[in-house]
């Protein structure tokens, strides 16, 4: 089902309202399965104060209430070729509507105004949802994600469905056995 209501704009610094929503949203967003990305508000606020310095986009959807349904951020890399996406977060309520589809394609045309070519993004798997997860994947770690499984719905898919590709592994970037995952996509030439 698609989010018909759906308006994707700048996240403005002077929007304390839509900064509060966010914030919540980081905190609640990750807490499952990236604790340590933002424990807590504070660290999330610091997250959104980040997003508005140059080199960076910071876009949310709202809906006609201007709730926050989801934000995306982009970092700009490689004197601007190449844009992490940084972070993306969806409301549960809103999740499975199209809504982080409609906000990765928009963070793609924004890279694309900017002269980027290419988006990546770095997806943790820090509790074992993939088979590249709780594992030593030294020293064959090609050929452990040359066979990744997706175990318990880790992100990696919802970007392969939007074209992006694993481009590598870090082994142990989180820790013993939680890596992180990397993914790209080319969106302009």
């Amino acid at each position: 089902m698609e989010c018909s209501n759906l308006k994707i704009t700048d996240l403005n610094p002077d929007n304390m309202e839509a900064i509060q929503q966010v914030a919540e949203l980081l905190v609640s967003g990750f807490r499952d399965h990236n604790p340590d990305s933002w424990p807590d508000i504070e660290s999330a606020l610091q997250e959104i104060e980040e997003s508005f310095q140059e080199g960076r986009i910071s876009r949310i959807a709202v809906n006609h209430d201007t709730t926050v349904m989801g934000w995306v951020g982009g970092i700009r890399k490689y004197h601007g070729k190449t844009w992490e996406l940084h972070p993306l977060v969806v409301h549960p309520d809103f999740q499975r509507k199209g809504i982080g589809r409609a906000l990765v394609k928009d963070l793609e045309e924004q890279v694309k105004e900017r002269g980027g070519i290419t988006i990546w993004i770095a997806t943790d798997d820090e509790d074992n949802m993939t088979t590249v997860s709780g594992i030593d994947l030294y020293p064959n770690v090609l050929e452990h994600l040359a066979g990744i499984e997706n175990i318990k719905g880790h992100p990696y898919e919802f970007y392969q469905k939007l074209g992006y590709t694993i481009v590598g592994i870090l082994p142990d970037a989180n820790g013993p056995g939680k890596p992180d995952i990397f993914m790209a996509k080319r969106v302009g030439r």
